[in-house]
């Protein structure tokens, strides 16, 4: 079509593109906020709001609690572990000591150093016994330090357990939620998507066509944008089942477009073909041929050898020789495109008779008088 605009028309319709891309983008970004926004009509949900809060707020203690303590016993231990470390080093040091000596007083076998071994024997059982209350000072912090993480580990068991079945009933609520937020969105872009689709239908080619052109875009922006990418899951079943939904009614929408198509085809070819001239646009016809379609029906032709000069299809008349100076033009055009002057666009088969040739004849005369 566009070989048969002006050309100032040419760039007045692509500035007017322009403007319905432009329009188009506004929508978007206003829809987008909008689109943005409404998750906040929905209230977060956490894991605490589907917890027992007083359960879970005493095992929360009792495990700071326990590990505090394991953290106390482990320091206590720590220092009694050292203590018992120089308990036994002392004990050590002294036991050498008293054999060392025995060896000695063995040799020598004096009596007078009986009391010195009762003595030597007594300290060296005192150091013995600090030994000894310094492994049980390291048993009993170990005691507390295991106490005190079992403790913690019974109650961070408990605890899970509450979560796990809180995460469950958290996943519920949020699936829940995405889905409204979805219904949300389909509320807001359905109708949007019907509005553009009555728009197409009707008002394409209004004078106002950039404003349309552009709310469509928006339109389809939003549905398979804004809409598509936040269809809730479930496994892939909700998302497999409405792609099934929108594919069929998709499908058979263009099915029926399809038939109803090729049903005006069919009576357009069955009625006169002055009568079918007329229905026709000068602009599409024109587009029509430039593409080696005829504008009849709209099935392939070959226009380049320079002989076609009816459809061989439906049998619409396309070129004829012009009544001034014999040029084969196209029986759409207004004027011939060697000589200017004004055609008649009478052309017919010539199995219709000598009825219509007889207009022609008088057609022509009216021309060369003219």
């Amino acid at each position: 079509m566009s070989k048969a605009l002006r050309l100032s028309e040419k760039w007045f319709r692509r500035g007017l593109w322009l403007v319905a891309v432009i329009f188009a983008g506004f929508l978007i970004g206003l829809g987008g906020v909008i689109v943005g926004d409404l998750p906040k009509v929905e209230t977060p949900f956490q894991l605490d709001d589907f917890l027992d809060r007083g359960q879970a707020t005493a095992l929360r203690d009792q495990i700071q609690v326990s590990h505090q303590t394991a953290q106390d016993a482990r320091a206590a231990l720590e220092q009694a572990q050292l203590q018992r470390s120089k308990a036994r080093s002392q004990s050590q040091a002294e036991r050498e000591t008293f054999e060392n000596w025995l060896a000695a007083r063995s040799v020598t076998q004096r009596a007078e150093n009986d009391p010195e071994v009762l003595a030597r024997t007594r300290a060296l059982d005192t150091l013995k016994d600090a030994e000894r209350k310094a492994q049980q000072a390291v048993e009993a912090q170990q005691q507390v330090l295991l106490d005190a993480r079992q403790a913690a580990n019974a109650a961070q068991r408990q605890l899970d357990t509450m979560q796990a079945d809180a995460g469950e009933k958290l996943r519920d609520a949020r699936q829940k939620v995405e889905l409204r937020i979805f219904l949300y969105r389909l509320a807001l872009t359905l109708p949007l998507l019907v509005v553009a689709g009555w728009l197409f239908a009707r008002k394409r080619h209004s004078t106002y066509w950039p404003f349309v052109w552009g709310f469509i875009y928006f339109a389809l922006f939003a549905f398979f944008v804004e809409l598509v990418p936040y269809l809730p899951s479930y496994g892939g079943y909700v998302r497999y089942v409405v792609g099934i939904v929108i594919t069929f009614i998709a499908g058979r929408a263009a099915i029926r477009a399809l038939n109803r198509y090729l049903e005006r085809q069919r009576q357009a070819e069955s009625l006169p073909e002055q009568q079918r001239r007329k229905a026709l646009s000068y602009d599409a016809a024109l587009a029509h041929l430039a593409k080696g379609v005829c504008p009849g029906c709209e099935r392939s032709v070959k226009l380049d050898d320079g002989t076609t000069d009816f459809c061989p299809h439906c049998g619409i008349g396309l070129y004829q020789p012009c009544t001034a100076c014999g040029a084969r033009k196209s029986t759409f055009s207004r004027f011939c495109f060697r000589c200017g002057t004004a055609m008649q666009r009478l052309l017919t088969h010539p199995s219709t008779g000598s009825r219509e040739k007889a207009g022609i004849d008088a057609t022509l005369a009216k021309e060369r008088e003219w």
